[in-house]
C-alpha cells in the first residue's frame, strides 16, 4: 500500500523525541504527521483528512483535551488518542465526556499497545463510515421499503381472505365465515371445532390477516405431535443446558409469534399438565423459558382447534374447564364435508387446479360422473381426502378429462348407483350440469326420505337441513310421499295406530307420515339401494 493510501496519522507533541518515537512504532502502517502544539496540529488537519490524531496531554498553549474537544466538534470523524504522563482522573473524565476521546494512553506507553490501539481506532473509524453509510441507505430506501412490505401484505391478505375460502353459494360455511370475520378485529381467542382435515387452520389464517394483528408472525403448532417436554420447550422455549440435548438456547413459539397469533392445532390432545402450564401462560401474559430464572413477557393472540368436544372432554375431567374458557372466547365449528355436499364441486375443481400445476398437469377437467360420484361419497378424511382422491385421478388419468374410472374403488362405489339412476331414468344422460347436480340431489332426497319412511326430521338430521329447508327442498323437486300399497304400510309401521296414538315410526310425535319401500323402485331402500348414496 502506497502512502498516500495508508491511514493518516496526526501526533502532536511538544517533545521532538515522543513525535519520533511514536512515528517509528506507526511508520510502518499508517501515514505519519507531527506537530509541536494545537496551532500546528490544526493547519494540518485544515490542509488534509486525518484518520486518528495521538495528542498529548501537556502543552504549551491548549491542553490535549482542550485541543480534543475542539476537534471533536470541527473534525468528529477523527478518532482522538491522549497520551499523558499524569494520572489526573478529573482530566481523563472530562477527556471521555467532553472530547469523546476514544482511548487515554499513560506514558511510559509500550509501542505493542500503542501500535495495536492506532490500529482498533482506525477499524473503528471504517466501522462507524459503514455505519453510517448503511444508514443514510436504510433512510432512502425506507419508504421503498415499506411500500413493498404493505404490498406483500395486501397480497398475503388477499390470499387467505375469508372469500377465498372455497365454498358454494349458500354453503354453510357461509355463517362460520362472516361470524369470524365480524370478532377478527377484536383481541379475542377463537376456539375452532371440527373433524381432521374440515379447514380450521386456513379459518384460522383468515382470522389473523384480517385482524390488526397482521403484519406480524402467524405460527402453528400440533399440539398431538409432541410429549409434554417437547411442547413446552417448542412453545415456551428453553435455555442451554436446561435438559439433556439443550446445546444451545431455543426461543419459543409464543417469543417469535410476539405482537402475532399463535395457532395450537389439536388442543384437545394435551395433557392436564401441560393445561396447567398453558393456562398461567394466557392468564399472565408471560412465559419462562425451560431452564429460565425470569418470565418474559409476550402478546399473542390464540387460535386453538381441535377435533373433539371440548365440552364433554371437560364434564370427563379430561380438560381444564378454566382453560376451557379462557381459549372459547368465540367459538367456530367447521362442517364437515359430507354436511355440505354442494361445496364439493368449487372445491374438487379448486383442487384440481392446485395438483395440476403441481404434477405438471395443467388444463384437466372433471367429467360429469366423476364429479357425480365426487359428491355421493361421504368423505370421512374431509377435504385432505378430496385431495388425495383427486391427486390420484390426476396422475392416473390418461386424456384432458378425470372420468370416473380414474377415481379409486371406495369412491367410484358410488358409480353404480349413477349408472342404474340413469338406466330408471332418475339422472338424465344428457342436459347441463345444473340439471344432472339437481337430478342427483332430487335421487339423494328421495332416498334418504324412504329410508326415513318420510320421517322429516330424522332425515333433516341425516342431510344436516333444518326441517324448513327440508321441506322447500322437496317442494322444489316435487317430492311428496305416496300412499302404501295394501300390506305394504303394515309391514313398515307395525300395528295401526289408533287416535292419540303415536306410531312407531313416528317417535318423535311430529306428524311425519311413514312409506313403505317399494321393492320394484330402483330408488328405494327396500328394493334396490343407491350404493354411495346412503349415509352410514
Amino acid at each position: 500500500m502506497t502512502e498516500p493510501d495508508l491511514p493518516t496519522v496526526l501526533v502532536v507533541d511538544d517533545e521532538i523525541r515522543s513525535q519520533d518515537a511514536i512515528r517509528r512504532t506507526l511508520d510502518e502502517d499508517f501515514h505519519i504527521l507531527c506537530a509541536s502544539d494545537a496551532v500546528q496540529a490544526r493547519r494540518q488537519m485544515e490542509a488534509q483528512p486525518v484518520h486518528v490524531i495521538v495528542c498529548d496531554q501537556r502543552m504549551p498553549g491548549l491542553s490535549g483535551v482542550a485541543f480534543l474537544k475542539e476537534v471533536r466538534e470541527r473534525w468528529p470523524d477523527t478518532v482522538r488518542i491522549v497520551i499523558s504522563g499524569y494520572t489526573d482522573s478529573e482530566d481523563i473524565i472530562a477527556g471521555i465526556n467532553e472530547a469523546g476521546i476514544y482511548q487515554y494512553i499513560l506514558k511510559p506507553w509500550v509501542p505493542d499497545h500503542l501500535l495495536v490501539t492506532v490500529r482498533n481506532a482506525v477499524e473503528a473509524r471504517t466501522l462507524q463510515h459503514e455505519l453510517h453509510r448503511l444508514d443514510l441507505d436504510l433512510r432512502a430506501g425506507a419508504p421503498v421499503l415499506r411500500q413493498r412490505s404493505q404490498q406483500t401484505l395486501a397480497r398475503t391478505r388477499a390470499r387467505f381472505d375469508f372469500d377465498r375460502i372455497e365454498r358454494a353459494p349458500g354453503s354453510p360455511l357461509d355463517a362460520v365465515c362472516a361470524l369470524a370475520a365480524r370478532i377478527a378485529r377484536y383481541d379475542l381467542s377463537a376456539l375452532v371445532l371440527g373433524e381432521s382435515g374440515t379447514g380450521k387452520e386456513l379459518l384460522a389464517r383468515a382470522l389473523h390477516y384480517a385482524s390488526p394483528r397482521a403484519e406480524r408472525p402467524f405460527v402453528v403448532e400440533n399440539c398431538a405431535a409432541l410429549t409434554d417436554g417437547l411442547l413446552e420447550s417448542e412453545l415456551f422455549g428453553h435455555k442451554r443446558g436446561s435438559f439433556t440435548g439443550a446445546y444451545e438456547d431455543h426461543v419459543g413459539l409464543f417469543q417469535r409469534a410476539h405482537g402475532g397469533t399463535v395457532f395450537l392445532d389439536e388442543i384437545g390432545e394435551t395433557t392436564p399438565a401441560f393445561q396447567v402450564k398453558l393456562l398461567r401462560v394466557l392468564q399472565e401474559g408471560e412465559v419462562r423459558p425451560v431452564g429460565a430464572q425470569r418470565p418474559l413477557p409476550v402478546d399473542v393472540r390464540i387460535v386453538a382447534a381441535t377435533h373433539r368436544a371440548l365440552e364433554e372432554e371437560v364434564r370427563a375431567g379430561r380438560f381444564r374447564e378454566d382453560l376451557y374458557y379462557r381459549i372459547a372466547g368465540v367459538t367456530l365449528t367447521m362442517p364437515p364435508l359430507r354436511e355440505r355436499s354442494g361445496d364439493i364441486a368449487p372445491i374438487a375443481r379448486r383442487l384440481l387446479g392446485e395438483v395440476g400445476v403441481e404434477l405438471g398437469r395443467e388444463g384437466l377437467e372433471l367429467g360429469d360422473e366423476a364429479l357425480a360420484c365426487l359428491m355421493a361419497y361421504p368423505w370421512p378424511g374431509n377435504i385432505r381426502e378430496l385431495r388425495n382422491e383427486i391427486a390420484r385421478a390426476t396422475a392416473l388419468c390418461d386424456g384432458g378429462r378425470i372420468e370416473a374410472r380414474d377415481l379409486s374403488p371406495k369412491v367410484l362405489h358410488g358409480q353404480t348407483g349413477v349408472a342404474q339412476a340413469r338406466q330408471g331414468g332418475l339422472l338424465p344422460g344428457s342436459g347441463t350440469l345444473q340439471e344432472r347436480l339437481d337430478a342427483i340431489e332430487a335421487m339423494v332426497l328421495r332416498e334418504v326420505m324412504l329410508r326415513h319412511r318420510w320421517n322429516k326430521s330424522r332425515a333433516a338430521r341425516e342431510l344436516g337441513l333444518s326441517r324448513v329447508g327440508l321441506r322447500a327442498k322437496l317442494l322444489r323437486f316435487g317430492l311428496e310421499e305416496r300412499a302404501p300399497r295394501p300390506g305394504a304400510a303394515a309391514a313398515a309401521s307395525g300395528p295401526a295406530a289408533g287416535p292419540g296414538r303415536v306410531r312407531e315410526d313416528d317417535a318423535d310425535g311430529d306428524g311425519d307420515a311413514a312409506e313403505a319401500a317399494d321393492p320394484a323402485d330402483p330408488g328405494t331402500a327396500a328394493g334396490h339401494p343407491i350404493p354411495g348414496m346412503l349415509s352410514p
